[in-house]
């Protein structure tokens, strides 16, 4: 078991080292003359020198990029050129908003893509037919268009969510539940989808096994084949889909905290994006390639519990 965890944590970090370092060539190869965007196009030409100095732009890409992996194994990723706040602490400061959202809308997802997953392979006929329409449309339909129009309906419309904020849990658990139901529905959508499709085909390739075959014919009742042992196999395939959604609802995230004016991560990528602040951005990129890193590892760890021949692949 520990060498299975060293493996995916070695990996782990071979992966954020050259997500870090791809992103940090990327935003300076393309920002151009980031001491001239900070000062404005009214700035003098010993202005952008002296700015450029000071930040430290006028040294050769890589000896600035070690100096940042320097500091950031230390975990100070910099202070932000326009606010001057700490990065790591600004991210942190926003970090439990956002997972607040992802980790609600990746659990909705798995609870609620179980049942219609398993009645599409179990039962086929309309059940499968309708399944199979209405998580087709949770493809297709955008998730901004889905929380444009809960915020609408739901919030607007009928008044029963607040439709913009965020209430921390520490000041009231209801207006807590009340400002993240909204956008947790709006990411779980295509989740649900994705995960109610994989629980199916798992589902059915797992039915037509032999080991399924011999169960049923020892006289095992069909709901405990179906939820102790078809199950059972079938969700290490769902666990990865669901891994990948909650990658996906990450970025999701960003668009749907705009919409409902929750103050996360996705209000300040979307300023360090716009305003070019280097420091911001990447400190959000190693964040969310960590925290990547570690679900995937708590999905590996699940999925060998679930089958233990996981742990030797």
């Amino acid at each position: 078991m520990w060498t299975f965890i060293a493996k995916r944590l070695l990996s782990g970090l071979v992966l954020v080292a050259v997500i870090s370092t791809l992103a940090f060539l990327l935003l300076y190869v393309g920002s151009g003359d980031i001491a001239r965007h900070i000062l404005g196009q009214s700035a003098t030409a010993q202005g952008v020198a002296q700015k450029r100095a000071q930040l430290g732009l006028d040294r050769p890409v890589l000896a600035q990029y070690l100096t940042w992996v320097e500091h950031a194994v230390r975990g100070d990723l910099g202070q932000s050129w326009f606010t001057g706040q700490q990065v790591t602490q600004g991210i942190l400061d926003r970090l439990d908003v956002t997972l607040s959202l992802v980790v609600g809308a990746t659990i909705l997802s798995a609870i609620v893509s179980v049942v219609p997953g398993v009645a599409a392979a179990t039962r086929g006929g309309w059940i499968d037919r309708t399944v199979q329409v209405v998580t087709m449309l949770g493809f297709a339909i955008p998730g901004y268009l889905i929380a444009l129009a809960l915020a609408i309906e739901l919030a607007i419309n009928l008044g029963w969510f607040k439709p913009t904020g965020y209430v921390n849990p520490g000041t009231s658990i209801a207006g807590w539940l009340g400002t993240v139901t909204l956008p947790i529905l709006a990411l779980s959508a295509g989740g649900v989808a994705g995960v109610t499709q994989q629980v199916r085909g798992s589902v059915v390739d797992a039915m037509r096994r032999d080991y399924v075959r011999t169960l049923r014919s020892r006289g095992l009742p069909e709901q405990r084949v179906v939820f102790e042992h078809i199950l059972r196999n079938a969700g290490g395939p769902a666990l990865a889909v669901l891994a990948v959604q909650f990658v996906g609802m990450f970025g999701a995230a960003v668009i749907v905290e705009q919409i409902f004016a929750i103050p996360g991560l996705g209000q300040i990528s979307v300023a360090a994006t716009q305003q070019g602040d280097i420091p911001m951005v990447m400190g959000l990129v190693v964040v969310t390639a960590i925290i990547v890193v570690l679900v995937n590892l708590a999905i590996d760890l699940f999925q060998g519990w679930l089958n233990p021949k996981v742990r030797l692949s």
